[in-house]
């Protein structure tokens, strides 16, 4: 099976977004993200992506060819898959989020609740409780129902404020 180069879930252009997403994956906190760290990321993420595809997708981003990814090499791939996105008026967009959302709704149900939000954080190393996680889903729940769902996600994840 070929590995495709996927974009990241979600649409980073900031340079503070990026050097922390940057910063979870490299775990051991050296200033690098290496393949087995890509690994256990995607691991944790419910990926099941291969040894393999990770190579493949490291020679890519890995532009010096040293065998890791550096905050220049992730923040350039980041921002080249951003304009991507630009150019295709955000069709990549709605798709990564798609995919996103679909990462955190474990049950299937087309909600994320505080519980599952809780879990998944929990698996990036995120230290909140499943009142922090609630607290977290309050002010984008438009609809109140104490979940998230796609149409409130993409608002989050777009920082435009839901209406209430």
């Amino acid at each position: 099976m070929a590995a495709e180069i996927t974009k990241p879930s979600l649409h980073l252009t900031k340079a503070n977004e990026i050097k922390h997403v940057f910063s979870r994956f490299d775990m051991n906190k050296d200033g690098k993200i290496s393949a087995v760290e890509l690994v256990d990321i995607m691991k944790a993420l419910g990926s099941d992506t291969s040894v393999e595809e990770v190579n493949v997708i490291m020679t890519h981003i890995d532009t010096d060819q040293d065998g890791f990814i550096n905050l220049e090499e992730f923040t350039r791939f980041c921002k080249a898959t951003a304009d991507v996105d630009d150019e295709n008026d955000g069709e990549g967009v709605n798709k990564e989020l798609k995919n996103a959302f679909e990462m955190y709704d474990l049950n299937k149900n087309g909600l994320i609740s505080a519980t599952e939000l809780h879990h998944i954080l929990g698996q990036l190393g995120e230290g909140c409780s499943v009142d922090d996680c609630v607290k977290m889903i309050e002010p984008v729940d438009s609809d109140g129902d104490g979940f998230v769902n796609f149409e409130e996600f993409k608002k989050m994840m777009s920082n435009t404020p839901p209406s209430k």
